[in-house]
């Protein structure tokens, strides 16, 4: 279960952002995770929820996950698709001249915090 790992390091950074902001305290935190990122939401939500009660700024932190769609894009017809449907071959002309374009970040996207 790697979603712990990256909990962590995550509460490292929105609690160095918090104490770099005198806030008071972290109220919502918004995280953008991409559907072929491997992340597990309901994991990632667990760890979440018990790491939290071990920092300065997060004991009462909402967290939102955002789900990005994984995209592909083909190199040899110029057409994007879904990848959790068709993987590495594009459906337009069923080449394997592909490439992940989204879906596989996960990135801080908002903080909302109280001063």
């Amino acid at each position: 279960m790697h979603e712990l790992g990256i909990v962590v390091h995550v509460i490292e950074q929105v609690e160095k952002v918090a104490e770099e902001n005198n806030v008071e305290k972290v109220a919502r935190l918004s995280l953008e995770v991409g559907e072929v990122s491997s992340v597990v939401p309901d994991l990632f939500r667990d760890c979440f929820e018990w790491s939290k009660k071990k920092t300065k700024y997060l004991q009462d932190c909402e967290l939102e996950l955002i789900i990005l769609e994984g995209l592909s894009y083909c190199q040899d017809c110029g057409e994007t698709y879904k990848t959790t449907e068709y993987a590495k071959k594009c459906p337009h002309c069923d080449s394997y001249n592909t490439y992940l374009v989204t879906g596989n970040e996960i990135n801080i996207k908002d903080i909302q915090v109280v001063s």
